[in-house]
């Protein structure tokens, strides 16, 4: 199933990828909608700077194939993502494994307040876990 719908992806980004919303994932995760469900569960209620993003790590060489990394910056995720991969402030986790952001499931954590946002980063990353999924960062 999961080799489908890889290949459906990779049809829809070759034929239309200048229309797909930057929140759609590149690839299939199979955990992807638990992480659209865990992270629902947290909200920010002031208006600040701060953002909560997502990366999607390669983990290929283990059981579990994918990863994620959980951050929180004053950049967008696809620009912090950038900042990363280029080693400026990167954790290596996402500098060596990162594949993309996962901005969909954290679309309602940006611009919140910076004290919330490193709330949330700590509880989201635990909540990640505690769903079974492999997390790193969230510190």
């Amino acid at each position: 199933m999961s080799i489908n719908i890889e290949s459906m992806i990779e049809r829809l980004w070759q034929s239309c990828a200048d229309s797909i919303p930057d929140w759609l994932p590149m690839r299939h995760v199979e955990w992807l909608p638990k992480a659209y469900e865990v992270a629902a569960q947290f909200s920010g209620s002031a208006k600040g700077r701060s953002n909560i993003y997502l990366v999607l790590l390669d983990y290929s060489d283990r059981a579990n194939p994918y990863g994620v990394y959980v951050g929180m910056s004053e950049y967008a995720a696809a620009a912090r993502f950038d900042q990363h991969k280029a080693g400026i402030r990167a954790a290596g986790s996402v500098l060596k494994r990162g594949i993309e952001p996962l901005i969909g499931p954290v679309m309602h954590l940006q611009r919140i307040k910076r004290g919330e946002a490193a709330r949330i980063e700590i509880d989201l990353a635990e909540a990640l876990t505690a769903a079974g999924l492999f997390v790193q960062g969230g510190h």
